[in-house]
């Protein structure tokens, strides 16, 4: 027997859409589950290979507030998708939140954030840039009270920092690993 969702009943719909399913297990077990669906992301991580460094945002996130008191999280530039392709949503994003116009996106892989809970799929990209593809001020869409603050940090930086998990943004950990693994040469001496 395989695993069947019976029935959904929505308690809350928002920004986010919360629900409780009934879901009949494949050894025959009903049980109650909980769904949070906002749709799927983005996530970019874009790099100078030249200057050696990465740009990131620190921003409030309420749910570490919340659990953890942090007033701020270090993050990869990311967004939901809105209409498009996740590439063109990543490319907006990252205009948005930073300034840069990027070119070339290496795709990473496109995961689920955290199965046990929500519906998202974030799609992971690399992307390099030059002096010349900062285009705008960046620093969030207008309206939507991200309070961005835009962070240049160098990749070495970045490496210790996962090296000694202190990157607490799972989706910037994963990003920064990627360009470890994919491109060394740009963390050694």
């Amino acid at each position: 027997m395989k695993a069947e969702i019976l029935a959904i009943r929505f308690i809350h719909e928002g920004w986010s859409r919360f629900g409780i399913a009934q879901v009949r297990l494949a050894d025959g077990a009903v049980v109650a589950r909980e769904i949070e669906d906002h749709g799927n992301s983005v996530g970019v991580l874009p790099y100078d290979p030249d200057r050696r460094v990465a740009t990131l945002v620190r921003e409030l996130r309420v749910p570490p507030l919340f659990a953890a008191g942090e007033q701020v999280q270090l993050e990869a530039p990311a967004g939901l998708i809105d209409d498009g392709s996740p590439e063109e949503n990543a490319l907006r994003e990252v205009l948005e939140e930073v300034g840069l116009r990027l070119r070339d996106l290496e795709f990473v892989g496109a995961t689920y954030s955290c199965a046990s809970l929500t519906t998202e799929k974030l799609h992971l990209f690399l992307a390099p840039y030059g002096w010349g593809d900062l285009a705008e001020e960046g620093g969030g869409a207008a309206g939507e009270h991200e309070n961005i603050r835009i962070v240049e940090m160098p990749l070495a930086q970045l490496a210790g920092m996962a090296d000694r998990a202190e990157l607490t943004d799972l989706k910037t950990l994963t990003l920064v690993l990627a360009l470890r693994a994919r491109h060394p040469e740009l963390f050694g001496a």
